[in-house]
């Protein structure tokens, strides 16, 4: 992997600068901290029992064999918690009507998608509680289940099937922007029907297919109810929220109940949820009153841990002759899975302000369908609502470029936001602060060889090639930091956006930090000691983080969404100043000297004009003792600080792929892809890099790789990683990758956030060379993942005679059952995972 980045040299001693991660050397070496790894005395274990129906009514369930098994201690079933279990909660009600189901840990009397928890063993060991749960016989009446998205949204009470029967429909909410009703914008109709008359006017259809976050360590939860205070172990990405959950749902006193988020093992949004397997293991501790822990299979975290994307988008973009863009209009179904999970319809919400991405569209509207399903709930997934917005725009951007016999860059350059145009307002009413897309651009061509891979797939055009080389393009912006309390309240979001830190000065001159956010993988241990180690002039390693624990970091609002640098690094850049100013006092009169006669650099208060100065050590063992500090004074250098930003941060790029496409047998090759991403600061380049490249090659998995698919009966059969394919390094190439750099003016850091910014980029990337190599054939969309079958059909559905229609067209060009939602067993291998093809 090669690595370039235009950046103005740092003047400061950390950040910047490659460091080794400090969390790496207990994780390489098994000193991990996994929640799996907990062992109590007297500890219980639980197993689920599942549903294997999709839909159907549980008619009765016999306990008596399993609870004969030798050590079973509890068995336990939805009648008996129903009065205490409560429902699920949703901290995101997207409109004021939207029709929210209860959502039970265990199911009462009806299961709502295969995997749901319908009773549950607990044992003295771990095998004995699965073998236990196998004797539990369940009766079940199984009940016709809601799996198509479109046929779901079209059915009602009278016609169609209904995942709740009890409510009617599947409708849950029904979301909209207009730019003309807001005020930020004109009417989309209009200038669609202006560019009938005298422009151009692009429809397509666009599948995001169902995704499973399959992150590397399976959810586990440990519970100790014993004592005074109740303690969760969880691999979790929010222990502050869970503390306050399981106390609003169970009515447990918030104070009284201690989350510990010890080293988690991947995340990508998956384990940003309050889920059942949490409140089944403390409604069993505390029945029974000993420490009870569940660990999941990895069977069970595929199939019933929450889903990602699952989408049908269509997108219509206006434009004059020329190719300047002249309205947007995005209609979307998204499938909320059997229940609306913690953030549920607003992970769609959340792409409504960035489909309009780096453009200046004049008018844009946005309406969001959310449906209920029988299917596995879906949440946040890696980028959150952002990556499906990306794919789509980025999508008919090509569109509309091989509409008007455009290079597709061409297009990006006449409509996107010119860097002399910052800040600037969009067509959403967001406020971009910065950016530069010329440069990222300009700077990715010449990496990439633009030109000269132009000029060699000219050639094989000519030449009939069997092996056709396809470029795409994808030029992305994100908001990030989610986080501005005030914005988030306003769209009804039950949550603020601040962050927390503390900085504690010890007698020694080490540093502790205690932080709000929660990482998973990130880094924050590493990067949050470069950014106090440079602001409080002490050594890195003398910088210890803490975090994860809701005892020793009592606030905080934990990680998702990229937010943790530019809204949690900023809590602690406020904090560490705090304890400079505090410190200024001590100094000043330690020396015989004016406070407006100090000055801190480096580490030292220095008397301007002189040499007499103190370490900023030396002033905390003075602190410390406080035998001679200033009258008024307290003995502490101690400071904490809450940051609410005022707005987002935008991160862009630009990613170029070339993939080679063998026309006799759909299979695909990755040429090259290069990345330009401005992130603004990078605190630790080799940090960032492996974000980065992580980040690609989920995003390339999506286009050519992973799919959760259910067959006909609502079963997933993609629930192992046989037939679920998550892409290992044999699979992927080296990625060339690079900066530039234009800093954000929202926070001091100037940082933007990179944690999805490769997976938002890289699919519409992918997909776009996959069809720009089809071209020739007639070819304007293939359905994700890009598999050779699915290629292979979409050449031989076309005479090769030319483009498809455009105005009003669907993009998908295969056969009825290939255009259907996709479930196994309508069409052959191409809806299994048997899928074959490399980068």
């Amino acid at each position: 992997m090669t690595v370039t980045e235009d950046r103005p040299d740092a003047a400061r001693k950390e950040v910047g600068n490659d460091r080794r991660r400090k969390e790496d050397q207990r994780l390489i070496t098994g000193r991990t901290r996994w929640t799996d790894n907990i062992q109590l005395t007297g500890m219980l274990h639980v197993a689920m029992v599942r549903s294997p129906f999709a839909h159907a009514r549980i008619t009765g369930i016999d306990t008596t064999e399993a609870k004969a098994m030798p050590n079973v201690v509890l068995v336990l079933t939805g009648e008996d918690v129903k009065d205490e279990q409560g429902s699920l909660p949703n901290a995101w009600p997207i409109t004021p009507d939207q029709v929210t189901p209860d959502h039970p840990s265990i199911a009462v009397d009806r299961v709502a998608f295969a995997g749901e928890i319908v009773a549950v063993v607990i044992a003295r060991s771990a095998a004995e509680a699965r073998d236990a749960a196998e004797l539990v016989d369940v009766d079940y009446e199984e009940l016709p289940a809601a799996l198509d998205l479109r046929e779901a949204a079209a059915a009602d009470s009278a016609n169609g099937v209904l995942a709740h029967p009890a409510l009617g429909t599947n409708k849950s909410a029904f979301w909209q922007f207009d730019s003309a009703g807001a005020g930020t914008g004109g009417a989309v109709d209009d200038a669609i029907a202006e560019a009938q008359r005298d422009g151009v006017v692009v429809t397509r259809e666009f599948r995001q297919q169902r995704l499973i976050p399959a992150f590397m360590e399976p959810r586990s939860v440990v519970v100790d109810p014993t004592g005074e205070q109740m303690t969760v172990w969880s691999a979790t990405q929010i222990p502050h929220i869970l503390r306050f959950l399981f106390a609003a749902v169970l009515g447990i006193n918030e104070a009284k109940i201690r989350v510990i988020a010890p080293d988690v093992g991947g995340g990508f949004g998956g384990k940003l949820q309050c889920t059942p397997e949490e409140f089944i293991t403390i409604m069993a501790a505390r029945r029974i009153g000993k420490p009870v822990k569940y660990t999941e299979t990895r069977s069970e975290s595929l199939m019933a841990a929450h889903h990602g994307r699952d989408q049908w988008q269509k997108i219509t973009v206006a434009a004059t002759k020329d190719g300047t863009v002249t309205g947007l209009k995005v209609d979307l179904l998204a499938d909320l899975g059997a229940y609306v999970a913690i953030m549920g319809g607003g992970v769609p919400v959340l792409g409504a302000f960035i489909f309009n991405a780096i453009y200046k569209f004049p008018a844009y509207q946005f309406n969001c369908q959310t449906v209920l399903t029988n299917k596995t709930w879906t949440d946040a997934y890696r980028g959150a609502g952002r990556p499906e917005a990306t794919f789509g725009i980025e999508r008919i951007m090509d569109e509309l470029a091989n509409t008007l016999g455009m290079d597709p860059l061409e297009l990006r350059e006449k409509n996107w936001i010119r860097n002399d145009e910052f800040p600037f307002k969009t067509v959403t009413g967001m406020t971009y602060d910065s950016g530069d897309y010329e440069a990222a651009t300009a700077k990715a061509k010449e990496m990439f060889g633009y030109d000269e891979l132009r000029a060699e797939q000219k050639r094989r055009r000519e030449a009939k090639d069997p092996v056709q080389l396809g470029i795409g393009v994808s030029t992305f912006t994100e908001m990030c930091g989610l986080a501005p309390s005030r914005v988030l309240g306003s769209l009804d979001y039950g949550a603020g956006g601040w962050e927390s830190a503390s900085v504690r000065m010890l007698a020694t001159g080490k540093v502790e930090v205690v932080t709000g956010t929660t990482p998973h993988g990130q880094g924050h241990e590493t990067a949050w000691s470069q950014i106090v180690a440079d602001r409080l002039g002490v050594a890195f390693e003398d910088v210890e983080v803490l975090h994860g624990d809701t005892q020793i970091a009592s606030k905080g609002m934990d990680t998702y969404g990229s937010r943790s640098l530019v809204v949690g690094g900023e809590a602690l850049v406020k904090a560490a100043d705090k304890v400079i100013e505090k410190a200024r006092p001590i100094a000043a009169h330690l020396l015989e000297a004016s406070v407006d006669d100090l000055e801190f650099k480096a580490g030292r208060f220095g008397v301007r004009g002189t040499d007499k100065g103190l370490a900023m050590a030396e002033v905390a063992l003075a602190t410390f003792a406080a035998h001679n500090l200033p009258d008024g004074i307290e003995p502490t250098l101690d400071s904490d600080a809450t940051y609410d930003p005022v707005d987002f941060s935008f991160p862009h790029g630009t990613h170029l792929c070339a993939m080679e496409i063998d026309t006799e047998t759909g299979g695909l090759t990755m040429r090259k892809y290069v990345c330009v991403d401005d992130i603004g600061t990078i605190i630790n380049p080799l940090i960032v890099e492996g974000q980065v490249h992580g980040g690609l090659v989920q995003g390339i998995a999506q286009a050519l790789w992973e799919e959760a698919v259910h067959d006909d009966a609502g079963t997933l059969v993609s629930a192992s990683f046989v037939d679920y394919l998550v892409p290992t390094a044999a699979d992927t190439i080296s990625f060339e990758t690079g900066n530039t750099f234009s800093p954000s003016t929202t926070n001091t850091l100037g940082a933007k956030g990179v944690g999805e910014a490769g997976t938002i980029a890289s699919t519409p990337a992918v997909v776009n060379a996959v069809v720009d190599a089809l071209r020739p054939f007639g070819v304007d969309d293939v359905r994700m993942p890009c598999t050779p079958e699915r290629v292979w059909k979409a050449i031989h559905s076309h005479d090769g005679s030319g483009d498809a229609a455009t105005e009003g067209a669907a993009a998908p060009h295969f056969d009825e059952a290939d255009t259907a939602d996709r479930t196994a067993g309508s069409d052959g291998p191409d809806n299994t995972t048997g899928q074959e093809g490399s980068l």
